[in-house]
């Protein structure tokens, strides 16, 4: 039975939609960081989850073809939206998401962030939480462009990429990580204020790759 063009297109709008709904889930992973503390979210929380939607997202249609590879009969897409109205739908969401979310409201809940983060500090409150996610959601699209590029394009585009993130912030963030603690670590000293605690943790940032390594040679 030959699948009706509507559902083609409908199937072709919600894989035309996929990268504009990425940001928007991208977006809602840096309000998240903040509600989780900034520099300590919650495993299982709302940052990673969105985070894993983001990557699905991107991933949506490497994942059709490795269900389609086990023996499930999925139908492609058309390659683009015949239907007018769904058309119509498709470039008013992308239009919200460039010109709206991405192009006003992002930049709007950073500054917001900042102005957050002044206050924090003014009260004597730890300001680097929305700091950080200031500095997420002014990297939104570059971010987006990172993880795009991580797109293997292959069956197992999703894991690859959570793979590749997982290098990236080891290889990057953790370093930079370990080099704030330090900086911390040297200023609360001079302050004659507890400073072991941060040297500690700029070892155990650098050591994360070999804390890892080690944990499997053990469950080996």
């Amino acid at each position: 039975m030959q699948t009706p063009q509507f559902l083609l297109d409908l199937l072709q709008l919600l894989l035309d939609l996929a990268a504009p709904a990425a940001f928007c889930t991208l977006a809602a992973a840096g309000v998240s960081l903040r509600h989780e503390g900034g520099i300590n979210f919650h495993v299982n929380g709302r940052t990673g989850k969105w985070i894993m939607w983001t990557v699905i997202l991107l991933t949506l249609p490497e994942l059709l073809s490795w269900i389609a590879a086990q023996g499930i009969n999925i139908p492609s897409g058309s390659g683009s939206v015949g239907t007018s109205w769904l058309a119509s739908m498709e470039t008013v969401f992308k239009n919200f998401v460039s010109q709206i979310v991405v192009a006003k409201l992002v930049p709007v809940l950073a500054a917001y962030f900042v102005l957050k983060a002044t206050l924090d500090g003014a009260t004597g409150e730890n300001p680097l939480g929305s700091v950080v996610a200031a500095l997420f959601l002014m990297s939104l699209s570059a971010t987006m462009q990172l993880f795009q590029g991580w797109n293997s394009g292959g069956e197992y585009a999703m894991t690859d990429m959570l793979t590749s993130l997982w290098n990236y912030i080891v290889g990057q963030i953790m370093p930079a990580a370990a080099g704030l603690a330090c900086v911390g670590a040297v200023i609360n000293f001079v302050r004659h204020r507890p400073w072991t605690r941060l040297v500690f943790a700029a070892i155990s940032f650098l050591c994360v790759s070999g804390l890892l390594s080690l944990f499997k040679a053990m469950a080996a």
